[in-house]
């Protein structure tokens, strides 16, 4: 019986999660921690310490944890594991992650982008599994982006690369015409939330307005999209503007990239096909002629595990190829 396991790492803006495997990807177990940031990095580097730690002493896994894979939330250099920022949680400019968990641990370590790993995640255990040239994104706190030719990651100058979040979009926030941003300024969960809880942002008209006594601070995607089930026009008008501009973004990953299947993850992603629906009609009339017909678009299989699932697989190095 093979006794070797693995440690998978999801270093993320919003939730930190953590699980000992197999090197198919297969979770044994895991866990999950939401943190409340005093020092930023170091608040998150200090839970890794703690919990790593004990899976290490832990049967049957002591003495037989071969590797670990990190999934981290951000730009970073592939070939030393060094964190560029994040732009999220303060504390991660420059720092040497990899050599981190390799002196934390003395374990062989991998580290990539968090959407990367995902990537991994779906390629070969999800919703990609039959696509020979994919592309993987994930709407969650930010958006990132993977590309992943002949079933290996694409990783541009060794910096990453198809960020589909730091792609430019018109701005229908703009006052002004001609006005753009950031897809993930407009996209990603926190800025929905952020825009939907924002004062006088949602008309009284919407039933939205009467969620938690009024207390919009509380308002969620999820609230979003159930208002949108139940036909409230705000809502409907809010999740198309969000479909098209992330619409946008991803028929330019299609003309530049020629892609067969692209799979959305991330927390946004569990809307379903309330937002799935207007993405793939705003994508479809978007798309370049050579791309019609010639894509899908498919809804992560593996979710909020697939970032674990694919941190694993980062570990064992078996399933991981980067060009």
């Amino acid at each position: 019986m093979n006794n070797q396991y693995y440690i998978g790492v999801e270093i993320g803006g919003t939730k930190q999660q953590l699980a000992v495997g197999l090197s198919d990807g297969t979770i044994l177990d895991s866990r999950q921690v939401k943190l409340v940031y005093r020092r930023g990095a170091e608040d998150i580097l200090d839970w890794l310490l703690e919990n790593i730690r004990e899976y290490l002493a832990m049967a049957p896994y002591a003495g037989h944890i071969a590797g670990i894979g990190v999934g981290f939330g951000g730009p970073l250099e592939t070939a030393t594991g060094r964190v560029l920022s994040s732009l999220q949680v303060p504390g991660w400019k420059d720092f040497e992650l990899k050599q981190w968990f390799e002196k934390s641990f003395g374990l062989p370590v991998n580290v990539v982008n968090d959407t990367v790993t995902g990537g991994f995640a779906e390629l070969y255990k999800g919703a990609g599994r039959n696509s020979e040239n994919f592309f993987y994104t994930n709407i969650g706190t930010g958006i990132g982006g993977g590309l992943y030719i002949h079933r290996k990651y694409y990783d541009g100058s060794g910096f990453g690369a198809s960020y589909l979040g730091n792609m430019l979009v018109p701005d229908w926030r703009s006052l002004l015409p001609g006005g753009y941003t950031r897809t993930e300024l407009l996209c990603s969960g926190r800025s929905i939330e952020k825009r939907l809880r924002s004062e006088g942002y949602i008309p009284k008209i919407s039933s939205l307005s009467r969620c938690y006594g009024g207390d919009m601070g509380r308002i969620t995607c999820a609230d979003l999209a159930e208002a949108a089930r139940a036909g409230d026009m705000f809502a409907c008008v809010e999740l198309d503007k969000i479909a098209e501009s992330f619409s946008i973004s991803l028929v330019n990953i299609l003309a530049a990239q020629g892609v067969d299947t692209v799979v959305i993850g991330g927390g946004v992603a569990k809307m379903g096909d309330i937002l799935f629906d207007r993405i793939r009609k705003f994508t479809d009339n978007l798309a370049f002629i050579a791309n019609k017909g010639r894509y899908q678009i498919l809804q992560s299989e593996l979710l909020d595990d697939a970032v674990l699932v694919g941190a694993l697989l980062v570990a064992s190095g078996g399933y991981v190829e980067i060009i």
